[in-house]
Parts: structure tokens; sequence; C-alpha cells
């Protein structure tokens, strides 16, 4: 698999692509995006700054300035290209990939993403294929430092809660979170990972893998914390851990997002192709006019949650959208958004793992990988059995989903590592487990 996926360009440092490939996509990018300059922006991973210097240069050579707004969250990079009203936008990252890992993530004006069908292709190929002419000294761009620092945080305080009734214990990563946790949960959260380190030396910033909540699980426990958040590396993915020390898994926490959006208005919802019908049930019973279920990962999400006017989006890897954030992802908004709603449970009596517990009403597998190199033939051979028992209906985008009355599984290849992934949900445990056994048996067949 090349660095140019569907949503970013990734993959590991000095291994998958260099200081060159960024240097070629600094020179190439305003080619791509026609610009005066370009807002960049990155983590703290140990070769973000080697990456940095490289990028900037090919975009200087190219004639064109950068705005450096320094060490950013992934979603500082978005609101600073439309605060900036730039027409182009980089963030140095790999988000919740090991430390070896990192990349880009490009977006346009407006904080549109540059996915693989809206530009990503091209750029490629223009790195790999077009030769490099600098220009002239005289016509050299500089890099422009702009901080931002203060107005983004400003920004994020308008959704702020009142937290005094909360115990909270936030989880940070070693990530980009610790640029702003502290500055707006101050003294009413607990910290664990709270300092900025690219070798991520508390647990890998992938928080959709259980295990590295664990600290977060037993920190909840011990701090007596009405819930436990926890952040991805560059901060647009969060997830959440309930006052017993459970993790919840992503899906059901759009539910919370439509306990407080659609309570003050009614409207059209986004989710992706792995959603728990717990969830778009929930959301329809609270007022959710439509709920759109479409593609994963951001560079499809954005674009769909535009083109249907949706008040808000989520996904089972934990990125949330919103529709009053420029359509975009945000690990802190969202975390803001749900405290509100944890906040207003507890004056009402009720614990966040309570309403989730009301949300439920299916057996869900979660998503499961499987390692096979015959991906195509797994995913034929399950909609070849499947599509002949009459299901409801049969969604054939990002993978299929098949649904039948009391049940349903999706199966999709992963647009950024060598995995099929499959989940599936149930009416009953006892029926879950009937079908996702029938389902591994298929599957392993091609292993």
């Amino acid at each position: 698999m090349g660095v140019f996926k569907a949503y970013d360009i990734r993959g590991i440092y000095n291994q998958d692509f260099n200081k060159e490939t960024a240097y070629k996509v600094g020179y190439f990018l305003p080619r791509l995006l026609p610009c005066k300059y370009v807002v960049v922006g990155r983590d703290v991973r140990m070769s973000s700054d080697e990456i940095f210097e490289n990028l900037c240069k090919g975009i200087n050579d190219a004639g064109v300035d950068v705005w450096n707004i320094g060490l950013a969250t992934t979603p500082m990079v978005y609101f600073a290209t439309v605060y900036l009203k730039a027409d182009a936008s980089v963030q140095i990252t790999a988000s919740h990939n090991p430390k070896q890992y990192n990349g880009m993530k490009i977006s346009r004006t407006n904080a549109i993403p540059v996915g693989g069908d809206t530009g990503l292709k091209e750029l490629e190929k223009m790195v790999n294929e077009l030769e490099v002419k600098p220009v002239c000294e005289c016509s050299r761009g500089k890099v422009i430092d702009k901080d931002i620092h203060e107005a983004y945080l400003n920004y994020q305080k308008g959704f702020l809660p009142d937290l005094s009734n909360l115990n909270l214990t936030v989880d940070a990563s070693n990530g980009m979170s610790n640029l702003y946790v502290k500055e707006l949960f101050g003294e009413h959260a607990k910290y664990i990972n709270d300092t900025l380190d690219g070798n991520f030396p508390g647990h890998e910033p992938n928080p959709l893998e259980v295990e590295n909540c664990r600290q977060l699980m037993e920190a909840v426990k011990a701090n007596g914390s009405d819930c436990g958040v926890i952040y991805d590396g560059d901060a647009d993915r969060v997830m959440f851990i309930d006052e017993r020390g459970r993790f919840i898994q992503p899906d059901y926490v759009t539910s919370i997002l439509g306990y407080y959006f659609l309570a003050k208005e009614k409207g059209p919802v986004l989710v992706d192709i792995r959603t728990s019908r717990s969830t778009t049930d929930y959301l329809k019973k609270i007022g959710a006019t439509d709920v759109h279920i479409w593609k994963v990962g951001h560079a499809f999400a954005k674009i769909k949650i535009r083109e249907e006017h949706c008040i808000f989006g989520g996904e089972l890897a934990g990125h949330y959208y919103f529709r009053d954030f420029h359509n975009c992802d945000s690990g802190i908004l969202a975390s803001l958004i749900v405290l509100q709603t944890v906040s207003a449970l507890k004056k009402q009596g009720k614990t966040l793992g309570q309403f989730i517990d009301d949300v439920i009403a299916y057996a869900n597998s979660g998503e499961v990988n499987f390692k096979l190199e015959n991906k195509d033939g797994a995913i034929d051979a399950l909609l070849e059995k499947y599509s002949k028992m009459n299901p409801d209906r049969i969604l054939d985008f990002d993978g299929y989903r098949v649904e039948f009355p009391t049940w349903w599984f999706n199966v999709r290849k992963s647009n950024t590592e060598p995995y099929l992934r499959v989940v599936a949900e149930a009416k009953t445990q006892e029926e879950l487990d009937q079908r996702f056994a029938e389902i591994k048996s298929i599957i392993t067949q091609f292993s």
C-alpha cells in the first residue's frame, strides 16, 4: 500500500516515505490548490519537525508562503483554515498510529478535506512524475508564524459546560489535546499522560483499542469519576469511559450527541456504515428527520454532511462532525458537548452508564479485524451467501452492509491497514454468536 491513502498521506517515516516526499508534496500542493499561502500545523511526533522543514521548503520553492501555526491539534488546523481564510492547509500527523508513523492531512478552502478522490491521487501523480523547478530566490515564499492559540481556545470555550457538579478523569495520551485540556477543564478533572511526548510513553495514542484505555478505566474507578475522557494523538477523536470503568463503544456516543442537539433542533444526522441499530433507532425516536448512513472516513463524511445539511455526525472510530464547526471533526469539541449531557443527566439522578444501557437494544460484535490476503474473495463469498437469504436491504458502498429483520453485518476493507473488518449485530446474543460464527467460517477459508 502506498502512502497516499483514501483520507490522507500516511506511513512509517523513512520507510514508506521520507523528507523528499514531504518536499515534493509541499512543492506541488499549490499547483493542486492554487493559493497565496498554506497554513501548516504539526503534531509532536519525533519526525514532525523534519517533515515540517521540508514541506515548507517545497511550498516556498513553489513561490508560496507558509503560515505556521506551530504545534497543533488537527481540528485546530481545520479552524485555522477558515479563520485565516486559507485556500490550502496541511496538518503533519499520523493521528492514532504508533510513534514510527507520520503523515499529512490536507484541506482546501473552508476546511474541505482533500481525499483520494478529491485531489490526493492527482497530487500523488505530480509527486511521482513531474519535475521540480524552484522559483528564483526573489520570488521564493517565506515561513510566517501565526499564533491562533487564544482564538481557538476562545472558540472552544463557547461550548464549555458548567463542570462544577462533575468529577472527571482525562487521558491526553501524551498527544496534542494537551495543548488545551487543562485550560478548558481546569481543576474539575484529574489528568494522566498529560505531557506532550512523541514517544507516547503512556500507551499508543489509539483509544479505539480498549487496551490503551486500561489506565483510564482504573483511574476513573480510583477517582470515583462520573466520566473518563481519552483523546487520540492528534485530538480529532475521543472516547469515553463510564462511571463503572466501562469503555463506551463510540457509535453509542452519537446517541449522546443526539440527546443534546436534537432537543434544540430536529434535523438529519450522519452515521457511518458500521453504526449500531441501537443508535440509529434512538436518533429517529428523539427527532432525527433522517439518519444518513455513509462511508467511513473524514474525507467522505465531511462532504456528505454538507450535502445532506446534517446537524452533526458520528463514526464508530470516534470521529464526531459538527455543522457548527465547518462540518469538521473535533475530539475536544465532542467531549465538551458530551459532558454537557453528562452534567445534565447527573442533575436528574442518572449516570452516563445508565443512559448508554437504555440506548443499547442489540447485541453487537464491535469491529473485528481479519488479516488475510484474498480480501475480495472473502467479501464476494459473503455477499453470494447472504444476498440469497432475502435481506431487507444491501448497502453497497464501503464494502457491504447486509440487513435482515433481526440482524445485520458490514464487511469492508480497511483504507489504511491490511485488514478485512467486520461488524455484526443481532437482537439477541445467541443469534449474534451464531451469525458471527458463520461469517468467520467463510472468511477464514480465504486466509
